[in-house]
């Protein structure tokens, strides 16, 4: 997904109840918070130079990554049925499994 297109997925209702809350009592899902992270990402280095990226977006990158790769092997569901909570918390992530 672009930055815009994770930018306005995050501003949905849809996006927001996918995913386990965090622990600060904010409301917002880890995922949700991961969103805005890549978004960061993503805008900071628009060409994706891999020389521009520090270690803390490399090391969130890889934790995406892992968390798309172990979802998608475990959820089928996120690949057929967009209403799913997992294919929610996919696209939180920064993936949209509808568009693979």
């Amino acid at each position: 997904m672009s930055a815009e297109e994770l930018e306005g997925w995050l501003g949905g209702e849809e996006s927001a109840g996918a995913g386990w809350a965090k622990d600060d009592g904010s409301g917002e899902t880890i995922g949700h918070e991961s969103g805005r992270k890549i978004i960061a990402i993503l805008r900071k280095n628009p060409s994706r130079a891999p020389d521009a990226y520090d270690e803390e977006d490399v090391a969130h990158m890889r934790k995406v990554v892992a968390y798309c790769k172990r979802h998608l092997a475990q959820e089928e569901t996120a690949k057929r049925d967009t209403a799913s909570k997992s294919y929610r918390s996919l696209k939180n992530w920064g993936h949209d499994a509808s568009k693979t």
